[in-house]
């Protein structure tokens, strides 16, 4: 039976784009995985996660990769419409990457990594955007990143994904923008020098409370 596992990379940074990968293998590939020590990507060092991510790649019966920028994250581009919640948003970029890679499989079974507390809820949503159920097994877990290679092997892909756009992101504003993480000192720093003056260039996530913060102390400072 194939396994198609789903994870994302980038959830919770105000800085720079999430990213959704599913990667999808068989019994035999994902014992050879296993081999190779595949694991959930937050455990691996950068040099392992870059050589992994092309074996991963090399010999995966297939992958896809889904970029949500902070625009659609903010809900900007939705016209007409309330801002989409997070949890929905991730549910349908998982949707896509499983309508994606169906086609032709008699059976296969689907292992997400759950963004959501509640999972039954979060799982009937995204049951509501897959085009065919029929021949699906789907399974939404807490921490399927560590218990399934094939999750692993989807985490180490969206993390080797966010990274490099993040590297995009660099070389224009500098390594002084940090990870993007809010806990990231170089993070907050950028923030609190850029939150107004970069406002408009799209790397923001201007609904997260850090960013809106941190322009809202510049204004401060402005003012006195």
């Amino acid at each position: 039976m194939f396994k198609l596992g789903i994870d994302d990379a980038g959830r919770g940074p105000v800085i720079g784009p999430m990213v959704l990968a599913g990667c999808l293998i068989d019994e035999k590939t994902e014992k050879e995985f296993k081999k190779l020590g595949v694991t959930d990507s937050k455990k691996l060092t950068t040099k392992r996660r870059d050589f992994l991510v092309e074996k991963i790649k090399a010999q995966a019966e297939t992958f896809e990769i889904i970029i949500i920028p902070p625009i659609e994250i903010d809900g900007e581009s939705v016209v007409g419409e309330s801002r989409i919640k997070l949890n929905e948003l991730e549910a349908i970029a998982t949707a896509k990457i499983i309508n994606r890679i169906n086609k032709g499989y008699k059976k296969l079974k689907v292992i997400v990594d759950c963004p959501s507390i509640s999972i039954i809820k979060w799982q009937d949503f995204l049951k509501t955007k897959i085009k065919n159920l029929s021949n699906l097994e789907i399974s939404c877990e807490h921490k399927a990143d560590k218990n399934h290679i094939s999750v692993s092997a989807a985490s180490i892909i969206a993390k080797d994904i966010r990274e490099r756009e993040m590297t995009k992101i660099k070389k224009i504003y500098g390594d002084e923008i940090g990870s993007g993480y809010t806990s990231d000192l170089l993070t907050q720093k950028f923030l609190e020098k850029f939150a107004e003056k970069h406002q408009d260039k799209g790397i923001f996530r201007k609904t997260w409370i850090t960013w809106k913060n941190a322009y809202k102390k510049i204004g401060q400072r402005k003012l006195f």
